[in-house]
């Protein structure tokens, strides 16, 4: 169970330090808006609560109900990015139309995409493994990718693409694509990225900004500057939890974008260490469930929810230190929202569930002496692989089911096609046929059956 020990510990402490820094960071703001200080912590603290309820259903899905759905579910979501772009059902603000209001809390639908196309991207790779070539590990991934990109452009969501583009990466370095594929990627994104400039010019700032934010600070590098003078003035002990002068009203989105800056000035170098620590940790825990895992399944979606995760906390931290360009993704578990924060939790149910299908956490979780809730909360699953979704073609085998023909025999264990020689291949066939009773057809020259 040290997976999920270590998934639950590491996204708990991270919660833990969001929840403070967020009361922390919006209480002063809050006020000068007429509003109780308290107020803006609250609501985050119960959206944490309704995202600790997600994480619960997350760890008790069963992982072969979670491939069954994932289709559907992307279907649900090319719905919903259609209609934020609707006036009157989603709302802009700052200049982009990315969310749908609900009352409470404003839901973003991009941020569901990216969960769904982690988990229908592993579904469709775990699929295709019998027969995986190039094409088959970019078609249709790629297809919907560019599809689910152009709507969030539409919205417009450069930093969604951004994070679409790291579930991207995750599911096809997982599913073996050759290192070249991704320079060819690199390069045709560049070639987009000038493009997307061409077409919107205030792209651009952000590009100058980044490189030299003192050319213009009182616009384009108002943010950054504040933001380095808040990690400045914290140094390597910070001035104390509460004592941030930039809170007040002189750092924008201080409770969501820069909270990593209002990090390094309360809690100095050291708070900022231990964030980037947990991170390790949480992106060491995912790697090592895909490790581990016997599930083809949850080994793709294991490294695409992972590289997303930790991809999108390094691009926030990485552009509040002045090494990467702004773009206005939040810091996961940390960061004031909802959506995002609701969601992020339910991913950390499924990767808890993903570590309980280890073949060592199912024969312990299925022998342990454990107590009623323990067993409510986090149920062993029946087995290391769960079953795949019906099959689409009568002649199609099953998982385990080994086919037989020729000089090989392909396996669907673990998703993934073993070559067997001729006299194991034959061994097998005599074997399955003692066991079923039926008689072994002999083999004609020429290796024909």
């Amino acid at each position: 169970m040290t997976s999920a020990h270590l998934v639950l510990g590491s996204a708990g402490l991270l919660l833990l330090i969001g929840l403070v820094m967020v009361f922390s960071a919006s209480a002063i703001e809050a006020a000068l808006d007429d509003q109780p200080a308290w107020a803006p912590g609250v609501k985050q603290l119960v959206l944490a609560c309704v995202g600790v309820g997600a994480m619960v259903v997350g760890m008790r899905l069963p992982v072969g109900l979670v491939r069954r759905h994932a289709p559907k579910a992307l279907v649900v979501v090319f719905a919903l990015l259609l209609l934020v772009l609707i006036p009157g059902i989603g709302i802009q603000r700052n200049g982009a139309r990315q969310w749908i209001p609900l009352g409470v809390t404003d839901f973003q639908p991009s941020e569901l995409g990216k969960l769904v196309f982690a988990l229908w991207g592993a579904h469709m790779l775990a699929l295709r493994e019998r027969y995986m070539t190039t094409r088959a590990l970019l078609v249709p991934v790629l297809p919907v990718f560019g599809v689910l990109s152009l709507l969030l452009i539409l919205e417009p969501d450069f930093g969604g693409v951004v994070s679409l583009g790291l579930v991207l990466v995750g599911l096809l370095w997982a599913g073996g694509l050759p290192m070249r594929w991704f320079g060819a990627f690199a390069a045709v994104g560049a070639v987009l990225v000038g493009l997307a400039v061409v077409v919107a010019p205030y792209r651009m700032e952000r590009i100058t900004a980044f490189l030299d934010p003192f050319a213009d600070p009182t616009n384009t590098g108002f943010q950054a500057i504040r933001g380095f003078y808040a990690l400045a003035t914290g140094g390597f002990w910070g001035v104390g939890l509460g004592n941030s002068a930039m809170k007040w009203n002189i750092l924008p989105e201080a409770e969501s974008d820069y909270i990593f800056a209002i990090i390094g000035e309360e809690l100095g170098f050291l708070g900022c260490l231990v964030v980037v620590t947990l991170y390790g940790v949480l992106a060491y825990a995912g790697f090592r469930i895909a490790r581990n895992s016997a599930d083809r399944f949850v080994q793709l979606a294991s490294v695409a929810i992972t590289v997303w995760l930790i991809g999108q906390a390094t691009m926030n931290m990485g552009y509040v230190v002045g090494m990467l360009p702004v773009t206005g993704v939040t810091l996961p578990l940390i960061s004031a929202g909802g959506t995002s924060l609701i969601l992020t939790l339910f991913i950390v149910g499924l990767l808890v569930r993903f570590a309980c299908s280890e073949p060592a956490a199912v024969e312990h979780l299925r022998t342990a002496d454990r107590s009623r809730l323990a067993r409510l909360l986090m149920p062993a699953p029946s087995s290391a692989v769960d079953p795949l979704p019906p099959r689409r073609f009568p002649d199609e085998p099953a998982a385990g089911q080994p086919v037989v023909g020729g000089a090989r025999t392909v396996v669907h264990a673990r998703g993934t096609a073993a070559r067997r020689s001729p006299a194991r291949s034959e061994t097998a066939r005599r074997e399955g046929s003692s066991r079923t009773g039926a008689p072994a057809p002999r083999r004609r020259p020429g290796g024909n059956r």
